[in-house]
């Protein structure tokens, strides 16, 4: 029976957070009870890289969890959307200009509202090594995945900036000599259309290589109800992917990978509406298009379309987005003898969508954002890492640099003076680390790191009365020291300190430049300290669990904030002071050789220093996040293997903004996702055909909540319930 490695799993309401951690840990106690039970039921630790070496995920002493690519494939999990559901503390949203391609991922109270240039995540993302400067447009199809790693908590010390919430690590399958060759299809419900065909060979005794490609397309859920000749309907997509990497392997002391990937998507805008009536001021009528036609009076929530699913703009610029992302990267590992090594990553990647916001969502043609962004980047990073004696280490040297642009007006059918923006921004980022480990005794390990950092911004700004230049410098050194000690029963008990960093930030959308000339500035160092203590491993054969205590403080957090205003939608940096407390949990256990149980359970406690008489909130970050994940696997008398799974995840109501408005309007209510998926694998068979569903309850939640002052913009999620039929098929 395939072994799932990952430690990760679904939950209900507050009620049932209490019993899950009561089901897992009665898994232990049953698991006892069963000394019968088959060793090969045991419960294998995934190898992570999390420190940058590889380690049995017990021994990292940070909070992670890790999903192999069965277990990704197991859960359905297809996208980083997905992941969200099931990591503790860990909320992963989509807003980003209405463009249903992009991923925000929020771990512990940290993460990214915007998406503009001059943003930067607090949650970094990583593909093989290379860092991920934007998070839209990019290729979010995870198939040819051998593991993903979630890194909860500041990784300051080997990850560096733009991390201080946390990392989240994809590594795909490398080229080797074993032959594999793979195609899987979808068919389901509201038109998905999937196949994806995964092939590896081994093409010389030096030469290898694999090649992942795809197509996935799914129907929308409304239609643009004023734009009758709209190409897609809302939330409609369509995606190809590919990825090829090659491997030349002359010994096993040198290796090389080249990898290229691109991904080109195009669909409908995603489903939002807006709420009118209940926010007390009068819309304020920016950037009119000539000919459009102009309301009577005020607005009211009348003129948006009566189902929210549809969408009441007039301006066809909008109702289509498109994503196109690519890259080449080189990996070069040397062993240059039994105690050192080397590592270089370089890489070059391009990225750029088109979408836009009809932000009062009506025909009339008001506060309507046609936009377009593109970003290109180069990073290389060099490692050396060794052993001298007891004592290991990781170093290295890294290198950054992104270039990137938004414009806001340029590709619609209007040109009036006040709606249009036109971003820029060029960043250079340089750092030099080091981490040291030394194994004090059988038990007892110890390890520190450091980081310099540095980072340089220059930006300009143009609302339409001329670009606006600014340039501004970082420098921080962070740090991380951390113990882990293994008890006598094979629990590894840790405690760590951890800091992060993240350059400040310019304005994403600075129309305070009309009656303020000097407001494009940016914000101050951003750093975070966490306090850590966490106890994990496998505490019988059947039964493994992690639990992590921890206390994270920030300094000069930006939250951004958007109004309307004269020229446009004003969004501004809300620097503050915050501190995020929790707890997480997570567990696997096999009651019987074919029941097994996976549990996860996260709590935060969020604290915003009041400032000048108001608290904020922080944004898209639920207090409670729980998951539950049983499956039960049996054979048939014709040797064949059915395998039924359950996935079930909760997500707390929270704040779609910083601002927690009195009537609560920019509140986003908790959900609970449940997917099932019941799988048939012959006897000694090359296939296995599955039905599943997605959101079987059809559950609709809003991704983000914005009060721009005149309405509440309510941007809702494009995952409906979903029914169908995989196949896969080896050959």
């Amino acid at each position: 029976m395939t072994k799932l490695t990952s430690s990760i799993v679904p939950l209900t309401t507050k009620t049932l957070l209490s019993v899950s951690i009561i089901m897992a840990l009665n898994g232990n106690a049953f698991a006892q009870e069963t000394p019968n039970q088959e060793a090969d039921n045991a419960i294998e630790a995934i190898t992570v890289t999390a420190t940058k070496r590889a380690q049995v995920i017990y021994e990292v002493p940070i909070a992670i969890s890790a999903f192999s690519g069965e277990a990704l494939a197991a859960q359905g999990i297809t996208d980083l959307t997905d992941v969200g559901k099931f990591v503790p503390n860990l909320n992963v949203t989509g807003f980003s200009a209405g463009h249903t391609s992009s991923a925000n991922p929020f771990i512990r109270g940290i993460g990214l509202q915007d998406h503009l240039i001059t943003t930067d995540p607090g949650v970094s993302v990583y593909v093989d090594g290379v860092y991920l400067g934007r998070q839209v447009g990019q290729n979010w199809n995870l198939n040819n995945i051998e593991r993903i790693e979630v890194l909860r908590g500041p990784q300051g010390t080997l990850y560096g900036r733009n991390s201080i919430g946390g990392a989240i690590n994809i590594i795909t399958k490398q080229p080797d000599a074993k032959p594999v060759a793979k195609v899987v299809t979808q068919l389901g419900t509201r038109g998905r259309m999937k196949a994806d065909v995964f092939v590896n060979r081994a093409m010389n005794d030096d030469f290898s290589f694999n090649l992942n490609a795809g197509y996935n397309a799914r129907d929308g859920l409304g239609e643009f109800i004023n734009v009758p000749d709209a190409e897609y309907d809302v939330g409609e997509t369509k995606d190809l992917y590919g990825r090829l990497s090659v491997k030349y392997a002359p010994s096993s002391d040198f290796s090389l990978v080249f990898t290229a990937d691109a991904n080109d998507g195009e669909g409908g805008l995603r489903p939002y509406t807006t709420l009118i009536d209940e926010v007390p001021t009068g819309a304020y009528y920016t950037g009119v298009r000539f000919g459009a036609p102009l309301p009577s009076g005020p607005l009211r929530n009348a003129d948006v379309a009566a189902d929210p699913y549809d969408n009441a703009t007039g301006t066809k610029d909008i109702t289509t987005v498109s994503n196109k992302a690519s890259g080449l990267s080189l990996t070069a590992d040397w062993n240059w003898s039994d105690t050192l090594a080397s590592k270089v990553v370089v890489s070059s990647r391009s990225s750029e969508y088109k979408a836009g916001l009809d932000d009062d969502g009506t025909i009339y043609a008001l506060d309507h954002y046609p936009e377009q962004g593109e970003a290109d980047q180069t990073s290389i990073e060099f490692q050396l890492n060794g052993y001298v004696g007891d004592v290991d280490f990781v170093s290295g040297l890294y290198w950054f640099n992104e270039e990137g642009s938004n414009l806001q007006g340029e590709d619609s059918s209007f040109n009036a003076g006040g709606n249009l923006l036109d971003m820029r921004q060029e960043t250079t980022s340089k750092a030099v680390f080091v981490n040291v480990g030394y194994d004090a005794t059988d038990s007892l390990r110890v390890s520190a790191g450091l980081r310099y950092t540095q980072d340089e911004k220059e930006a300009s700004a143009n609302v339409g009365i001329g670009p606006t230049l600014a340039k501004d410098n970082w420098n921080e050194v962070s740090y991380d020291l951390s113990a882990n000690y293994t008890l006598e029963n094979g629990l590894n008990v840790y405690g760590t300190v951890q800091s992060g960093y993240q350059s400040g930030q310019f304005p994403a959308r600075p129309y305070c430049l009309f009656g303020n000339p000097a407001c494009f500035i940016a914000s101050e160092n951003i750093t975070a300290v966490n306090y850590e203590m966490g106890l994990k491993g496998n505490v019988t054969e059947s039964f493994s669990m992690s639990i992590a205590v921890f206390n994270t403080e920030f300094d000069d957090l930006p939250y951004q904030v958007s109004t309307t205003s004269e020229g446009g939608f004003n969004t501004t940096n809300l620097v503050v002071e915050q501190t995020s407390r929790g707890i997480e949990f997570e567990s696997t256990a096999y009651f019987t050789d074919n029941f097994k149980l996976h549990t996860s359970v996260g709590y935060i406690d969020v604290d915003v220093k009041e400032q000048d008489g108001i608290k904020p909130v922080a944004p898209l970050s639920p207090k409670y996040t729980a998951s539950i994940s049983p499956s039960y696997e049996f054979e048939l008398s014709n040797g064949a293997s059915v395998n039924m799974r359950l996935d079930y995840s909760f997500r707390d109501k929270m704040y779609g903004e910083p601002s927690s408005d009195p009537g609560r309007l920019t509140q986003i209510d908790s959900r609970e996702l449940v997917n099932v998926d019941i799988s048939y694998t012959p006897a000694e068979g090359d296939w296995k055909a599955s039905l599943y569903g997605a959101n079987i309850f059809d559950e609709r939640y809003d991704n983000a909540r914005l009060n721009t002052g005149d309405y509440i913009l309510v941007v809702m999620s494009n995952d409906a319930s979903e029914f169908g039929a995989r196949f896969t098929y080896n050959f």
